[in-house]
């Protein structure tokens, strides 16, 4: 099992930058494929960013080019850099785990998830 929690949230205006840190406790954190999902009240949580274990990235359509997804393996902590932020990126964010060698952007395979931390994006 692992646990995730997640800090570097906040408010920003439009253009700004934030980075997501989210901290791994727990046994064989390198196992795992790791993702950045979002979540907006009355509307479905949706990937933003995955990773996999080897270290291949995918992205959403919406933040291609703003956002960057890494990990450091030493400190058992995955990033969000995000820059160019919009209105539209407004939600609670979460970092989410999966026993796999493979990341999805589809949240109900995920085993783990954070408490999450919001982003605010004021115009």
């Amino acid at each position: 099992a692992v646990k995730l929690v997640e800090s570097g949230g906040g408010s920003v205006q439009a253009g700004g930058s934030l980075r997501l840190s989210c901290t791994a406790s727990g046994n064989n954190y390198r196992s795992y494929s790791m993702g950045w999902f979002r979540h907006v009240p009355g509307k479905e949580r949706e990937g933003v960013a995955t990773i996999d274990r080897a270290g291949s990235t995918n992205y959403a359509d919406s933040v291609k080019g703003r956002f960057t997804i890494s990990k450091d393996n030493a400190k058992n902590t995955l990033y969000l850099q995000m820059n160019s932020l919009k209105p539209e990126d407004t939600a609670m964010y979460y970092c989410a785990a999966r026993s796999s060698i493979w990341a999805t952007m589809i949240p109900e395979t995920y085993n783990y998830w954070g408490q999450g931390t919001q982003v605010t994006v004021s115009s």
